[in-house]
Order: structure tokens, then sequence, then C-alpha cells
């Protein structure tokens, strides 16, 4: 099946994520990618911006705990739809794969207001990337359905812009078309519809992903914070000092056979809560610890 420059006869390398335009590609949208490679990347600073905004107005809902701001909370998060335009992740596992947009919303506002309410409150769960972190069913395919979303604003001008950058996207027999869009607004803080000018590819609207924002696997994955800062923190916590001086620490496959401390995200939570408690923030020290990490010649834009 052709890549989107094999369909448009457009010569690589390109800006953006270079998918089949037929079929759904096994990236996905990964928001902490977006915020780690902003720099130089068109359009990152606004695709922040919705980020943030949104979630701040549904974390700010839930802290002002008014019947009102409740229902508005939970309203926002149930306005998402299919994001299919991008062609990026597997349909049956997004939102249609959990019953639609609005049955997702309802079940993460639940969860928010209720097993991580403690994580809001605090002020530790505050980034849409957190969310996999904590929330059972929030995965790769979930979050970037959520993430295309929310930035749809920010890829619709991106986009918009690679029309002018590229003449092949309106050359010869291929044509735009104008599409009305849900998009999150940063002035409203709300969203709304607007008209965009898309590329139609194989019938349907296409939407393209800057370079670097689209990834196999999240770099923020339950698994990841798991093996790394709260074990490592158990380890920390259980550690006892040798006759030599030095620290001994449980091995992690011990650690993981122990109640309390297996794998899963009710174990991220409360060793979450516990190192908070003590003056420990471990989700600040896991996104230092990705950052660190983040291999940039890593091939994540290649559809597998």
């Amino acid at each position: 099946m052709p890549t989107i420059t094999e369909y448009y006869g457009i010569s690589e390398p390109v800006p953006f994520v270079n998918v089949e335009v037929t079929a759904d590609n096994r990236l996905y949208v990964d928001p902490h990618a977006i915020r780690l490679r902003k720099s130089g990347q068109p359009f990152a600073d606004l695709a922040l911006l919705c980020l943030d905004t949104f979630t701040q107005e549904v974390t700010d809902s839930i802290l002002q705990g008014t019947p009102a701001s409740l229902r508005r909370g939970e309203q926002i998060l149930q306005r998402f739809v299919e994001p299919w335009e991008t062609r990026l992740g597997m349909s049956r596992r997004g939102f249609h794969g959990h019953g639609g947009g609005d049955i997702v919303g309802t079940w993460i506002w639940g969860v928010l207001t209720d097993d991580v309410e403690a994580l809001v409150r605090i002020g530790v769960l505050k980034q849409i990337e957190d969310l996999p972190l904590f929330v059972d069913g929030v995965d790769r395919d979930i979050t970037s359905d959520i993430t295309t979303r929310i930035v749809f604003d920010a890829l619709v001008k991106f986009t918009a812009q690679m029309l002018v950058q590229y003449p092949e996207f309106t050359g010869g027999d291929h044509q735009v078309g104008t599409f009305t869009k849900q998009i999150w607004s940063t002035d409203a803080l709300d969203w709304v519809d607007v008209e965009v000018t898309l590329p139609v590819a194989d019938g349907k609207a296409l939407l393209l992903v800057p370079t670097g924002w689209a990834r196999p696997t999240l770099l923020m994955s339950a698994g990841r914070y798991y093996g790394t800062s709260v074990l490592t923190f158990a380890q920390l916590e259980q550690a006892v000092v040798g006759s030599d001086g030095k620290l001994i620490k449980t091995p992690k496959d011990r650690l993981k056979k122990q109640t309390g401390l297996g794998r899963g995200r009710n174990t991220n939570l409360a060793v979450t809560m516990k190192a908070f408690e003590k003056g420990e923030d471990l989700l600040a020290a896991f996104k230092a610890f990705v950052h660190g990490r983040l291999d940039k010649s890593e091939p994540e834009d290649k559809a597998a």
C-alpha cells in the first residue's frame, strides 16, 4: 500500500510522518514526545498549549468540586471523536474499540474523580501523558486518540503549511476538501466547530503529523514507570546498610513478588502517593529519566 510520499509523488525526506494512506499504521501520537521534541518543531507550542489548557480545565473542575464544574469536566471529556484522519493507531483498539469517545471520556472521568483524585488534588497528575501510568485501559491507542483530538488545531495548521510547501498535494488529480471539524480552542477553553481544508487521499480527509510526534510505543508507559521509578523507590525504602557501609538492596525481581508491589497501575498509584508523603515526586523523577534516555536516533516515524 502506498505511503503518503508515494501516493502524491513527493520526494523524501519530509517533515511529516510518512504513513500508508489506505490503512491504520501502528504508530501513536505521544504527548510526551511532543513536549520533549518541541524545539524546532512547527506548531509544537500550540499543541502543548492545547494539551495543557485542556488538562487544566479538567483538573480545575475537579478541584473546584461544584456541581456545575463537575458537569463541565465530564462534558469536555465526552467530546472525543475517532481521529481517523491521521491513519495512525489501530481503530479497533482506539475510541471505536472501546465503544466510542463519549464512553471513553466518561470512563476516564470516573477514574479521575475516584481512583486517582488524590493525585489530582496534590498536583502530581497534571499532564495528559500522566494518565497511562495510573488509569487501567489507557494505553498507547487511547492516549494517541485523545492527544490527536486535543491537538487537532495544531495538526490542521501544520497540514496547511505542508499544502503550501508541497504543491504535489494539489497537483494532477489530487484534491483538497473543506470539512467541519471539532477542535479544542485555547481562547474559548472549550470545543468548537471550525471549517478546515485538508488533502483528500483514497477518498478520505488526510491530516499530517510532524516528524517526531508519533512512536510505536509511549515514552511514558505504566510498565516503564513501574520498572524504574516505582521499584527503585521500593528498593531504597527497604535497603539496609551492610557491615561494609554499603547499601544492600532487594533485587527488583524479588520485590515484584511482595504483597503490594506486584506489577500494575494500582501499585503505581499506591507507591506514588507513599513517596509523595515522604517528600518525593516519583512522577517528576520519571520524566527526568525519560528525558535523559530519549534516543533521538530511534526510527520512530517509520510505519511498522
